[in-house]
C-alpha cells in the first residue's frame, strides 16, 4: 500500500484496511456498503457520491435516491448501464483526461486534421438529442439550452459532451446545424440565454 501513502497524505484521506474473510468474496465492496447506509440514516450529509465501476454498487444507489438523495456516479465507461442509470449523474474517467488531438489518416495517407472523428462521433448523439428536445421544447417550438442539458440527464445520466468530442453542450448542437438551429437571448440582466429549434 505504499504506493497510496503520499496521495492520501496530500488529501488528508484516512485510509481504512478491510481483510477478505474468506478466498473468492470482496469484503470491501460489503463494508463500504454498510458505511454509505449508516451515513444515509446519520441525517448529516444531502448527496453521496459513487466512484466505482462495479455493478455491486448499483441497489445501493437505487435505495439512496428512494430517500431523496442525490447520487452522483464516477467510473470508466466499462461501468454497467444498470449502475449508470441508478445514479442521477454519471461522471465517465475518460472524460476527466485531458483531451487528445484526434488524428486520422485519410485513404491518401494524408493527416485529416483533428476533430474530424468529432463529426462522426457528434452524429452519435443526434437520437438522445432529439428525444431531449422532444421534452424539453415549448409552445414556440424553442427549448432552452439548460432544459435540454437537464432532459438529456434524466434519460442517460452518463451523457456528457465531451464523450462526442465537444467540451460543451452547445458546441455539440452547433455540430448538427442540419438538424438544429441555435440563437441567442439577452435577457434584462444581460446574461445570454441559449436556445435550440428542431429543423
Amino acid at each position: 500500500m505504499d504506493g497510496w501513502k503520499d496521495t492520501l497524505q496530500t488529501h488528508a484521506i484516512q485510509p481504512i484496511q478491510q481483510f477478505r474473510y474468506t478466498i473468492g468474496k470482496n469484503a470491501t465492496d460489503s463494508a463500504m456498503i454498510i458505511d454509505a447506509m449508516d451515513l444515509l440514516y446519520s441525517g448529516t450529509v444531502d448527496a453521496f457520491c459513487l466512484v466505482s465501476s462495479d455493478s455491486d454498487y448499483t441497489r445501493l444507489a437505487m435505495r439512496i435516491r428512494e430517500k431523496g438523495f442525490f447520487v452522483m456516479g464516477i467510473g470508466q465507461k466499462k461501468t454497467p448501464r444498470a449502475f449508470v442509470n441508478a445514479c442521477d449523474m454519471f461522471v465517465y474517467t475518460e472524460n476527466l483526461l485531458p483531451p487528445k488531438p484526434i488524428k486520422k489518416r485519410s485513404a491518401r495517407g494524408k493527416k485529416e486534421p483533428a476533430g474530424a472523428e468529432s463529426k462522426e462521433a457528434a452524429m452519435d448523439a443526434a437520437p438522445l438529442l432529439k428525444q431531449a428536445f422532444s421534452y424539453a421544447v415549448q409552445e414556440d417550438g424553442w427549448a432552452f439550452l439548460g432544459a435540454l442539458g437537464h432532459h438529456l440527464r434524466q434519460l442517460d445520466p452518463g451523457f456528457d459532451a465531451r464523450s462526442y468530442g465537444h467540451s460543451q453542450l452547445s458546441s455539440l448542437i452547433r455540430a448538427h446545424p442540419k438538424l438544429f438551429e441555435l440563437k441567442e437571448v439577452k435577457g434584462e440582466d444581460g446574461n445570454i440565454a441559449l436556445y435550440v429549434k428542431l429543423k
